[in-house]
Parts: structure tokens; C-alpha cells; sequence
């Protein structure tokens, strides 16, 4: 963990903070800036998460040195590859176009489509049978005869079938039909949601998380929050689950 202070924070202030974290047993390394001075916590950063350092006269920010999606991250599970209906996803494996219409509007629709999608090369037909829609007006979806109409299409393709779950009443009956899950931009941080996709013993479906809507790409916040999302269903143990971006 790194303590940034203040540019004008003093030396009295500085002997302070050195001397808080030296008593909870932690060991404070210094390093003079410019501007600022920065101090360097060795030890277990369970110990300071529950002490008010950040109160303290002349603390401007407390940076966590290790990530904070630690089950999700590769520093602690190496690269990894999902199968998704039996086709491999991951760092080590050949680029998986997933492509298919945003929502399934006919079984004339998603056949055609479904064609064209294995013709072009694709390896996973996407298509939506429960639909987010801002208005409640507008369509919503087949719902399960939607996904019956995908089921129908892996079948003639051979294509894999993705689509987004968005109550967790409807896993029963999506997971009959698909062979992953995506949760989408409106519910990666939804972690009722996220609990109920791992809590269920058959964990028969893979699952694609998408990025949450964020506005500055050189904080590159839809990464950090979109592994923030997967390492939550990372710890009730899940390892079938893979994060989108873009």
C-alpha cells in the first residue's frame, strides 16, 4: 500500500503518519518527490483497512499496491481459456468471432442469420430473447420461445449459442437452451444477480460478463470494473467466466 501526501504537508505531519503505521506493527518506507512525499506500507493491508490513515492530517490518497480484483486477475490465476460449447476462449487460442442479431425477432430471423453467421466463420451465434428496453413499449423479446428458436438454430449450425440473462428468475429456463450466459452493461455490478448465476450446482452454462458504462478511457475504468464484477463470481467459485470489452 502507497500514502501520497499533500504537496504542503510538513514534516511533523509526515513523522506522524510513519509513526501511526509503524505502531500497527507495519513497516513505513519513505520516498521524497518534488512536491510530495510518499510512504511505502509493507505488510498485511488487512491491517490498515479498518484504520482511519486516511483522516489524517496531510494524506491526499492511500493506493492499494495489489489489485483489487485479485481472484479475477492473472497474477493470481495465470491465463486462462473458457470453453464455450466445446469452442475455446482465451489468450493462448485463436480470435472467436461471437456474432448474431441483438435480438431474436422470428425463427425465419435467427436461421438465416444463423446461417450467414457459420458461412462468414463465426464460431458462437449471440441473440437476445429478454431484451432491456429504456421504453415499455418497445419489444422485449421472445422470451423462452426465443431461446427455443436459438436451441433450434445450434442444431442445424452447430454453432454455440450465447445470450443475456437479466433476472435471475429466468436461469432455470434460459440455461436449458444456451451454452453461455452474458450479463450485460446494465447489471455487471448487479451482484444479486451475480450470486444467483453461481449459486445453482449445475454451472452448466459459461458466463460473459460486458464492461458498465464509463466515461474516461485512460483510467481504463471498463476493465478494472468489469474484472471488479468477474472476481465477485470468481469467489463463490466459478472459473467459467470471462469479462468483454468494448
Amino acid at each position: 500500500m502507497i500514502i501520497i501526501t499533500q504537496p504542503n504537508t510538513t514534516e511533523e505531519q509526515i513523522n506522524r503518519i510513519v509513526t501511526r503505521v509503524r505502531d500497527f506493527g507495519l513497516d513505513a518506507h519513505i520516498s521524497r518527490g518534488a512536491s510530495r512525499v510518499i510512504i511505502g506500507v509493507i505488510g498485511p493491508e488487512s491491517l490498515l483497512r479498518e484504520k482511519p490513515l486516511a483522516a489524517m492530517a496531510g494524506v491526499e490518497a492511500i493506493v492499494p499496491v495489489l489489485k483489487p480484483y485479485k481472484l479475477a486477475a492473472r497474477d493470481s490465476r495465470g491465463a486462462s481459456s473458457v470453453a464455450i460449447g466445446g469452442v475455446p476462449v482465451g489468450e493462448h487460442e485463436k480470435v472467436v468471432l461471437i456474432c448474431g442479431p441483438c435480438s431474436v425477432e422470428s425463427r425465419e430471423q435467427i436461421f438465416s442469420i444463423a446461417r450467414i453467421v457459420k458461412k462468414s466463420g463465426a464460431k458462437i451465434l449471440r441473440g437476445g430473447a429478454f431484451k432491456p428496453r429504456t421504453s415499455p413499449y418497445s419489444f422485449q423479446g421472445l422470451r423462452e420461445e426465443g431461446l427455443r428458436f436459438l436451441a433450434e438454430a445450434r442444431a442445424e449450425t452447430g454453432l454455440p449459442v450465447i445470450t443475456e440473462i437479466m433476472d435471475p428468475r429466468d436461469l432455470s429456463v434460459i440455461e436449458k437452451y444456451v451454452d453461455c450466459l452474458q450479463v450485460g452493461t446494465r447489471n455487471m455490478h448487479n451482484f444479486s444477480l451475480l450470486s444467483a448465476l453461481h449459486a445453482r450446482s449445475e454451472r452448466r452454462a459459461a458466463l460473459k460478463i460486458k464492461n458498465a458504462f464509463a466515461g474516461h478511457c485512460r483510467s481504463n475504468a471498463r476493465a478494472w470494473s468489469a474484472r471488479i464484477c468477474s472476481t465477485d463470481v470468481s469467489r463463490r467459485g466459478r472459473r467459467r467466466c470471462g469479462c468483454a470489452h468494448g
